[in-house]
């Protein structure tokens, strides 16, 4: 039994029950963390699961509801490198970073109105390996792949299962956005075919959930072109001049195509300072600790005026990538490191999303898995 006793402004005995299982390679109870005001009115596990030679770090919120009944669901975030942290304080709760009040220091964290962990449990999964606190025992394995990723998501799934088999029983979901649309149906297709081949124990699948994800790497880049079209990021004459010179195929282009290749540098042009990923809010040059509020925005829905006469912020939080900011700060701090127990020097700098991965990108299209496994019955939600 290990305990640790953390204060930040106020003073908390939190008590982390630290069991080692054979399978497992360590777990703990959290009971309160730095930032949250008191005690945490939920279940917080976090732990570490050794696959191969990688230690993948995981935080497991049990249902608010009725954990004996509600689904169980393993949470995969994007990038690839994205820590699964995101997803638990920016997208799916209990908590949330109190961003609107931020005045400096260590960020608070608050209760999440919609969390989806009232109706589910959820296991939150730094994968693949380099991503948030996972991290690797030998130089050979912190290298992965789509492959590899999902095969260790997999493995890691059966770990954690066998060593709480009070969740084998409940209907198991497997979901992700982003680009963990590339992994979240490999997995998937695991647990199916494990399920088949007599894998013991059998899970529960119910079905699986993906949103804003990859799925496959032509298609997708192709779209680009036509959705800056409809949302008006280009002028009819210019998506007409790329369908034609293109022949609408906007991927390898041949670079003797100088007509095509030509088109799509002016769109590139007139799309460089839109934030791709939602065009309604500004663009922002950085997302690290050392963030310039005076760094140049542009956004579909821009106000300068309103931006000149507005009393400054600290430091500019209406800008999302900012806000991401917040867990960096967060996670980097040495308590809230102990309270959850992260190994002491396994991981030099925690990042929201690790960019310079050993990664290889080794499956272009998951259409062909949707198709299998639209046919088996299964709850799916892509959306």
């Amino acid at each position: 039994m290990g305990k640790f006793r953390c204060s930040v402004h106020w003073k908390c005995l939190c008590g982390l029950l630290l069991v080692f299982v054979g399978i497992v390679g360590s777990q703990s109870i959290v009971e309160c963390l730095p930032g949250y005001p008191g005690k945490l009115p939920f279940k917080l596990e976090t732990g570490y699961v050794t696959v191969d030679n990688s230690e993948l770090f995981y935080y497991f919120i049990e249902s608010s509801g009725n954990p004996k009944e509600d689904p169980i669901f393993l949470w995969l975030t994007g990038g690839p490198g994205c820590s699964s942290f995101s997803g638990l304080v920016y997208e799916l709760g209990p908590m949330e970073f109190d961003i609107e009040n931020y005045v400096g220091g260590l960020p608070k964290l608050q209760p999440y109105e919609y969390a989806w962990t009232k109706t589910a449990s959820i296991i939150f999964l730094d994968s693949p390996v380099g991503t948030g606190f996972s991290y690797s025992t030998t130089a050979e394995g912190w290298y992965s792949s789509d492959s590899k990723s999902a095969s260790q998501a997999y493995q890691f799934l059966r770990k954690w299962m066998i060593a709480h088999p009070q969740y084998l029983a409940l209907q198991l979901f497997i979901g992700g956005d982003s680009y963990s649309g590339i992994i979240v149906p490999q997995v998937t297709k695991y647990v199916v075919d494990g399920n088949k081949d007599g894998a013991d124990p059998p899970f529960n699948l119910k079905g699986y959930l993906i949103g804003s994800p990859a799925t496959d790497s032509v298609i997708d880049e192709n779209s680009k072109i036509v959705f800056s079209h409809r949302m008006a990021l280009i002028s009819d004459e210019l998506y007409e001049a790329a369908k034609t010179s293109c022949n609408e195929t906007y991927v390898n282009v041949d670079p003797s195509n100088t007509k095509c290749t030509a088109t799509l540098a002016a769109i590139k042009k007139c799309i460089q300072d839109i934030n791709t990923k939602d065009i309604l809010e500004p663009k922002c040059a950085s997302a690290s600790p050392m963030y310039n509020p005076n760094e140049n925005h542009r956004s579909v829905l821009e106000k300068p005026a309103e931006f000149i006469l507005s009393p400054p912020r600290i430091p500019g939080l209406w800008c999302r990538n900012f806000n991401y900011a917040m867990s960096d700060w967060w996670s980097n701090d040495i308590q809230v490191q102990k309270a959850l127990n992260v190994r002491p020097g396994t991981v030099l700098q925690w990042q929201r999303c690790n960019n310079s991965l050993a990664y290889t990108k080794d499956i272009p299209s998951v259409v062909y898995v949707h198709k299998e496994l639209s046919t088996l019955g299964l709850e799916v939600l892509v959306e």
